[in-house]
């Protein structure tokens, strides 16, 4: 039966969309172990020094997460009619996990975070160990070198698995990889500018977290099965409003979040002038924070900006907003999919939402 059309009344129980999800992604996080393994090993063998390195791009990828977009890119490809069995799809959602592991050893420098999954960040921990080993130089200066030859690393890494891919998946590839940088960029200049702009801002949700975790990760996934055009817009629909949903509550996180549950520093958008979406909803229409915050977000009280965000409504509204683009996600796949893979994405699109970390 063609994923596009309506179910018989033969469909699959809704648990085996979830449980063959399951099963290749526990060969996806076979492949991340073996593949960093390998590394090590040659690495040991040819210079052991440099085992240090790729040790910094493994410890990130085995410190957790929460593995949302070889997830996506999985329920994509079995949705699709994708072959359970397939290598090519496996090292895909592999080479997803190794991008975000670059895009965060990166982030953490251009944020000066000090915090990772409740460990400190690799910039710290090896700026600690030049300091341990009474080296030459600044500590600070040789950790953000490390983290960020660490994600070059991981990108790098990533390309390697995604070789073996058809021609229309690196073509995605390509277009998810040149959007994450561009969004990456445009997210550090609006901080630099610091000027409340809800469009720009709505913009740099959807393609610095929002096409990168959901939307081109279920387009790779569907490119690898080949599914139809009808079934890829619906994709596409569905990954959008889930992606900036998914931005939406990081935002949320940060301003309300608490850091031992998060395991990153509170407050961390406020301290880095980030101009979020839940920044330039403040900003642009409630004078109160505008009065309170002027042209010095990091000098703000923290409490007192978390007092007057919850008293004027915004985080209500930036909630009526995460609720509005579940509604349209879930319409985009309930008509394109059968039952049961409708109500799996579903289910992924509210953990990913409604999280606590």
């Amino acid at each position: 039966m063609s994923v596009t059309e309506p179910p018989s009344s033969g469909a699959p129980d809704a648990a085996a969309p979830g449980e063959l999800r399951a099963a290749m992604l526990e060969r996806v996080e076979a492949r991340l172990a073996g593949f960093l393994a390998g590394e090590r090993r040659e690495w040991a063998e040819l210079n052991p020094d440099a085992v240090e390195l790729v040790d910094c791009v493994a410890h990130m990828v085995a410190s957790g997460g929460k593995r949302l977009r070889p997830s996506f890119c999985i329920a994509a490809y079995l949705a699709a009619g994708g072959d359970p069995a397939s290598d090519q799809a496996v090292d895909a959602a592999a080479a997803l996990e190794l991008l975000h592991t670059s895009a965060l050893l990166h982030d953490d420098v251009f944020d000066a975070s000090e915090l990772r999954r409740n460990e400190p960040t690799a910039h710290m921990r090896h700026a600690t160990l030049h300091t341990d080993r009474g080296w030459h130089g600044e500590a600070r200066r040789y950790g953000e070198s490390v983290a960020i030859l660490a994600g070059n690393l991981g990108l790098v890494y990533a390309q390697r698995l995604m070789d073996g891919s058809s021609p229309h998946a690196r073509r995605v590839w390509g277009e998810l990889c040149t959007e994450l940088m561009v969004g990456q960029f445009l997210d550090v200049r609006a901080a630099a500018r610091f000027q409340p702009d809800v469009p720009l801002a709505r913009w740099i949700a959807l393609f610095k977290s929002g096409r990168y975790t959901v939307s081109r990760p279920l387009a790779l996934g569907a490119a690898l099965a080949g599914g139809s055009p009808r079934l890829l817009a619906a994709f596409e629909e569905y990954g959008l409003a889930v992606g900036e949903a998914f931005q939406l509550r990081d935002d949320l996180l940060d301003a309300f979040g608490s850091a031992e549950v998060t395991g990153k520093p509170a407050r961390l958008d406020f301290k880095q002038h980030k101009m979020t979406l839940l920044m330039s909803f403040a900003l642009s229409d409630e004078p109160e924070v505008r009065a309170l915050v002027g042209d010095d977000l990091p000098g703000t009280d923290p409490d007192e900006l978390h007092a007057l965000l919850i008293r004027t409504g915004i985080r209500d509204r930036v909630e009526a907003v995460i609720a509005e683009r579940l509604k349209v996600a879930d319409e985009a796949v309930s008509t394109a999919l059968p039952p049961a893979w409708a109500a799996q994405l579903h289910a992924m699109a509210q953990a990913a939402v409604y999280r606590e970390k």
